[in-house]
């Protein structure tokens, strides 16, 4: 039996008709081009003839084809062309054409209690509901339905266009489509207080824009930044269809192996709690500190710091059940992985923290702990650097050059046993800009500007005040000779006992003090420390060169060490006491 190809179904899809369902053939494949095309985006196809000739005589559509145009009642347009011929179908095949039934996916309507948007336009068609996965910027007109999993904080901002404010929060659907949503200013105002996470909403029209990964940890290549035609519509009826959290979980064995400033999931059983402490910030401000243990089936544990609001809230009611006796199961959303001591994870203004949730992994984890896991000792990936670890790379200075550390694809970690010997003061810190994006501080070099005001090329901002971050150059050496290492803020910190700030102030021309600067800085020389190193071979200009920086430091703890170096003695005598 022949094929019947739907007549005029271009034209009716151009025309803005997204409900039809044509039959049509595809005659030539290519790549989308740089120069702006006219599209259309598919999103749901099925292929009814592998392979087959050219049907009917063709006819390229264009805008400028003169065709019967002929309106109807409902506001689309038909069009009327010469027929095809067609050629007959394989008879193999005739079955198949006669049960094809195009899938369609509902239009979406909106609920009827939010009318304030305004009526649909004569001739636009409702947005039709898709999965998040499928979005791209190629669709004129979308609508997606998602639940709220997480709200970001409103902040604000200034720049060379003036005042601006901004928040985001994420969406997962049905499927298990995440994606962050940006609201900007007037966009902030209409939909902030609208949105609450656990909701479920049907968010319709926006730009979608590529991700910035250093700010969104969501497996998503894009963001949808909402715009003053957007629309966002509460649903009533709760839809258990979509997950309240998706979770991509990382065993804390596989930390140990994570990049530093990476953003995961985790879930362990707390099996201790510290007491909340205050701690200020490097811009002068108190927050508040508290750590955590986590272990899990893999035989490893980590240590887990919560920050601010986190301490009082998830925090103290982790303290409470841990100190009546019960071990809590705690599931970690977006928390960040460092490596200044081991390797540890802290909470950032993204993070969300479930005690005890309902999730399959959640009822595993605590079957083993109750079964086995609690009398289980496990090795800590969070070390203390004082005592040393069997599972460190231990160096001396001279090994580094003779064993060439630092020269493969990846860089080499090593700790080594060593004094600080000499520190350049000529540049020993920089003036770096305050701002803030997402969960990360802007940290690049400022500069005065002509009205007196430090300004920030990134950012293209201008501030007051700036921070001051460490960058020193420092000698240090072993019984087996000496090198040069850099030391960023945390480690600058850690080697002089001061914020940056406070030292470029004790040496500054308005409160200069040479006395107190010159102490600050001997009182920290030819004292042994445990440094941990990260040791990578860099480019600068057309030169090879070694870097060697300094990721942590502790003072020696002799008792300590000597355990450890005792640990390292096969056979030695167990319970030593010292």
């Amino acid at each position: 039996m022949p094929v019947n190809l739907t007549s005029n179904g271009i034209p009716a899809i151009l025309a803005g008709d997204i409900n039809s369902k044509p039959l049509l053939q595809v005659l030539d494949i290519k790549l989308i081009g740089s120069a702006q095309e006219r599209i259309i985006v598919v999103l749901n196809m099925e292929t009814i003839i592998p392979e087959c000739e050219i049907i009917g005589n063709l006819k390229t559509h264009a805008e400028s084809d003169t065709m019967a145009h002929n309106p109807v009642s409902n506001g689309i347009s038909q069009y009327t062309t010469k027929p095809s011929t067609n050629h007959p179908i394989p008879t193999n095949l005739a079955k198949t054409s006669q049960t094809f039934q195009p899938t369609v996916q509902p239009a979406y309507q909106p609920p009827p209690v939010y009318k304030s948007h305004g009526s649909i336009m004569k001739n636009e068609a409702p947005a039709r509901i898709i999965p998040i996965a499928a979005l791209n910027p190629y669709q004129g007109r979308w609508a997606i339905k998602a639940r709220v999993t997480a709200k970001g904080d409103l902040r604000r901002y200034n720049n060379a266009k003036g005042d601006g404010k901004v928040f985001s929060f994420d969406l997962l659907d049905t499927e298990g489509g995440e994606i962050r949503v940006t609201c900007f200013n007037a966009v902030v105002d209409r939909f902030y207080d609208t949105i609450e996470v656990g909701k479920v909403y049907i968010i319709s029209k926006g730009s979608l824009k590529p991700a910035k990964k250093n700010f969104n940890h969501l497996n998503n290549e894009w963001e949808i930044f909402l715009e003053s035609s957007s629309t966002i519509d509460l649903c009533p009826d709760e839809d258990s269809s979509i997950p309240q959290q998706r979770f991509s979980f990382k065993p804390i064995s596989e930390i140990e192996t994570t990049e530093n400033n990476s953003i995961i999931d985790v879930i362990g059983v707390v099996t201790s709690v510290k007491p909340c402490v205050p701690v200020q910030r490097k811009n002068g401000m108190e927050t508040q500190k508290r750590d955590l243990n986590l272990k899990d089936q893999s035989g490893r544990s980590v240590e887990l710091t919560l920050w601010g609001e986190f301490c009082n809230r998830e925090g103290q009611k982790l303290q409470e059940l841990v100190n009546s006796g019960f071990a809590p199961v705690l599931a970690v959303k977006a928390g960040k992985v460092n490596d200044f001591s081991g390797k540890s994870i802290g909470t950032i203004s993204s993070t969300q923290l479930f005690i005890d949730p309902d999730s399959p992994e959640s009822s595993s984890l605590r079957a083993w702990f109750d079964r086995v896991g609690r009398n289980l000792d496990s090795q800590s990936i969070s070390r203390d650097f004082q005592s040393g670890s069997k599972s460190d790379t231990w160096k001396t200075i001279s090994q580094i050059k003779d064993e060439g550390l630092g020269r493969s694809d990846k860089a080499d970690w090593v700790t080594v046993k060593a004094t600080i010997s000499f520190i350049k003061t000529d540049n020993f810190c920089y003036t770096a800009c305050p701002l803030t994006y997402g969960d990360k501080q802007c940290n690049k070099k400022v500069t005065k500007s002509g009205n007196s005001k430090w300004q920030c090329d990134r950012c293209n901002q201008e501030f007051d005040e700036c921070d001051y971050r460490y960058l020193l150059q420092c000698q240090v050496q072993d019984h087996t000779g000496l090198t040069w290492v850099t030391a960023f803020q945390e480690a600058g910190e850690e080697i002089l006992g001061c914020s940056a700030k406070d030292l470029y102030m004790m040496k500054s021309d308005a409160q200069g003090d040479d006395d107190r600067f010159g102490n600050a800085i001997k009182n920290c020389l030819f004292a042994e420390v445990l440094l941990k190193l990260k040791i990578k071979e860099e480019t600068y200009g057309e030169e090879q060169r070694v870097k060697i920086t300094v990721v942590k430091v502790d003072k020696m703890n002799y008792s300590s060490y000597t355990k450890f170096l005792l640990g390292l003695i096969p056979g030695r005598i167990s319970n030593v006491r010292l």
